[in-house]
């Protein structure tokens, strides 16, 4: 079951949640939306599920418009942060559930019923748990018990608000492995929301990167980390050094930095900002042949198997993170109040909209 999401709009007041937002998820896909906190992706999840209704826009459902269509009719299953299980029921019936209230003519057999909700326990592998109640439980298994729950009426949709927000993060790692594993295996469709980019990254097919109501990117995870389509996308997407400048002759200049602009922004004289991950920073103890850049080492932090560099732009008095490997750090054998030489291996240029 494909979803096409088009120019939809939504304002609760004069708040505009989402401005035009269109994206479409194919059959079988698992798909992030990713973004800040009141960025719109739980106000899309929730109009694409049929719980809010948009003030302009369609959503399609396989090529079919199901923008006026009843949230029963959807066929969506819906999972939320907070499990929503009911305390006075069993897991067993907790999954059930679904079933049991169906209209007389749809409901099945309590055999049929029995049948299925032991085979959903397998799939989550909590089987075991059927007699227990969520009381019993810990969040990460809660989390599976309203998984199955949402599957057992056998949607043509599962969407997944925040799904492991409330779960500490040994837990949300394990949940997000798992979670890939399940949909390789059943391929229902999915959109999860999440503010976690290593979630997005670990587990979807593609993500949506979502700002102030609009999409900033979509891509695959690879496509969206390693060539971000705007600022914002770099800098959400983990740490990022920012070299401030100009672009002056084709190139960025920033402080005693000097790289060759893109094409783009090559044509004139303009502010501009480069984006560059703490892992791209070259260092070394001499000054190589390039642009580089002589840095102050400030402080040092071994972070399991890399180490973390603070360092100070002696040309702008900036500062920097460098990520190294322990190998690369033990080869250079840095202390503090050391000069280093700094250049950027994969530097990504934006125009700025601000003058420096």
């Amino acid at each position: 079951m494909s979803i096409e999401v088009r120019n939809i709009s939504k304002s609760f007041g004069k708040f505009q949640a989402l401005k035009d937002v269109s994206l479409e998820v194919k059959s079988g896909e698992l798909v992030a939306a990713l973004g800040p906190s009141g960025c719109g992706k739980t106000t899309l999840l929730r109009i694409i599920a049929g719980l809010e209704t948009p003030d302009s826009g369609s959503i399609l459902f396989h090529g079919e418009d199901a923008t006026q269509s009843s949230v029963s009719d959807r066929k969506v299953g819906f999972v939320f942060q907070h499990y929503a299980l009911f305390r006075h029921m069993t897991v067993f019936e907790n999954v059930a559930f679904g079933l049991r209230v169906k209209p007389r003519p749809q409901r099945p057999s309590n055999e049929v019923i029995r049948q299925k909700v032991t085979r959903l326990l397998e799939l989550v592998q909590l089987e075991w748990l059927a007699d227990r109640y969520p009381s019993q439980l810990s969040g990460g298994q809660r989390q599976r018990i309203a998984l199955a729950r949402a599957l057992a009426v056998e949607p043509k949709v599962l969407l997944l608000d925040e799904p492991f927000g409330a779960l500490d993060a040994k837990v949300r790692k394990d949940l997000r492995r798992w979670l890939r594993r399940l949909h390789d295996e059943i391929h229902v469709t999915s959109v999860f929301v999440t503010h976690d980019q290593d979630e997005a990254l670990e587990v979807a097919d593609h993500v949506v990167v979502m700002n102030h109501g609009q999409v900033e990117q979509f891509g695959a995870p690879e496509q969206v980390y390693e060539h971000p389509a705007s600022p914002f996308v770099y800098n959400f997407l983990g740490n990022v050094n920012l070299f401030h400048g100009r672009i002056v002759g084709g190139n960025l200049q920033s402080g005693s930095l000097k790289v060759a602009a893109p094409d783009a922004l090559a044509g004139e004289e303009r502010a501009a900002i480069g984006y560059v991950r703490p892992y791209d920073l070259d260092v070394q103890r001499a000054r190589t042949n390039g642009s580089t850049i002589e840095a102050i080492v400030q402080h040092i932090h071994p972070v399991g198997p890399v180490v973390r560099l603070e360092l100070l732009r002696r040309d702008t008095q900036d500062s920097l993170e460098a990520e190294l490997t322990k190998d690369q750090f033990r080869e250079l054998a840095l202390s503090v109040g050391e000069h280093v030489f700094v250049s950027p291996k994969n530097l990504h240029i934006f125009a700025a909209d601000y003058a420096i």
